[in-house]
């Protein structure tokens, strides 16, 4: 099949964990015998502009191209580029949800009416959650019964239990035990000041933040506590060995890639009860968590570093999500059959 991939996320050479989740899913479609080309964004910042070279790049790949599919992620504004250029090129077009683009439908002016003509011009829509799958049929009812459940899978092979003390000796991670890890960036939503707050009731151990943003002072300079940046997602995997828990605890989490490559590592999770995570996290391989209490967070945290290391229950369940069983699922609805 031959599929033009569009997406306002996706790793470049300045940033190499955007987008990460997307390319993982490319990648593995071609390993599947799949034709891809690609329009993308790959870097942050710039101004909006780039939305209008994306749309250029993706009309004038899918002429070239001649894609049968075109594979639009986020609805706006990859999916709204994705739909001109399947005009363009006679193609089918599907678009996957990815969270903040569904949030920003009534918040953003014109965006309701953007998503609904992109939408409407879908042969199918995917969400990566049954959560996200809810939020976007009530603002959008039309899509009931449209919309397909299919998060972005995990690399079982990249992320699989390893030896910890390897990995901390690697990265220079020092400190007390439980060694807690929370990947993301340094923003509100992700919760990162309540979980720096909560893990400051704790009487042993150290945290590590792994990501950048506009939060980043507010958690520098606390005892015990580590702030590396971003890292390319190939040493994400590293920071996750080296951990005992992985933290997640966000205001809303849409699906949490994170949490299932932690889970796929053997690591236990404390994860927001608001969003996916309920739906993968499981009593044995995790704890859930109100963001907004730091008393449940910091329970959260004592209760998750009891859990068994390495947690054979979280491989399992990560094994139900893997990339090259969701990309096969992904491709089905692409040549325009349902998933299995």
């Amino acid at each position: 099949m031959r599929i033009l991939l569009v997406s306002p996320m996706y790793p470049g050479p300045a940033d190499p964990d955007f987008g990460a989740f997307v390319k993982q899913v490319a990648d593995e479609l071609q390993r599947q015998g799949h034709e891809l080309a690609r329009a993308v964004i790959d870097g942050r910042g710039g101004s909006l502009v780039k939305y209008t070279r994306l749309t250029a790049d993706a009309i004038k790949t899918a002429r070239r191209f001649r894609p049968e599919v075109v594979y639009a992620h986020f609805l706006v504004p990859g999916g709204s580029a994705g739909a001109l250029a399947a005009m363009a090129a006679g193609a089918r077009l599907v678009v996957t949800a990815h969270g903040r683009d569904v949030r920003n439908i009534g918040s953003i002016p014109g965006i309701a009416a953007l998503t609904r003509a992109t939408v409407a011009r879908a042969a199918a829509v995917i969400a990566v959650s049954d959560y996200l799958r809810r939020e976007l049929v009530t603002k959008i009812p039309k899509l009931s019964g449209r919309v397909e459940v299919i998060d972005c899978g995990v690399d079982l092979e990249r992320f699989q239990g390893r030896d910890p003390e390897e990995a901390r000796e690697r990265l220079g991670w020092s400190g007390d035990s439980p060694r807690y890890l929370c990947v993301g960036t340094l923003e509100e939503r992700k919760n990162v000041v309540r979980l720096a707050d909560a893990f400051a009731r704790l009487e042993a151990g150290s945290l590590a933040f792994v990501g950048d943003g506009p939060l980043r002072a507010q958690l520098e300079g606390r005892d015990r506590v580590r702030v590396v940046g971003r890292v390319p997602h190939e040493q994400v995997a590293d920071w996750i060995a080296a951990s005992d828990v992985l933290c997640q605890p966000s205001l809303v989490e849409p699906f949490g890639q994170a949490l299932l490559e932690a889970m796929a590592t053997e690591r236990p999770v404390v994860a927001t009860s608001i969003g996916g995570p309920p739906e993968f996290v499981t009593r044995d391989s995790g704890v859930l968590v109100d963001p907004e209490s730091i008393e449940s967070i910091e329970e959260g945290l004592r209760s998750a570093a009891e859990l068994p290391t390495p947690n054979t229950a979280a491989r399992k369940v990560a094994a139900d999500h893997d990339v090259r069983r969701q990309a096969a699922r992904i491709a089905e609805v692409l040549a325009g059959r349902r998933a299995e």
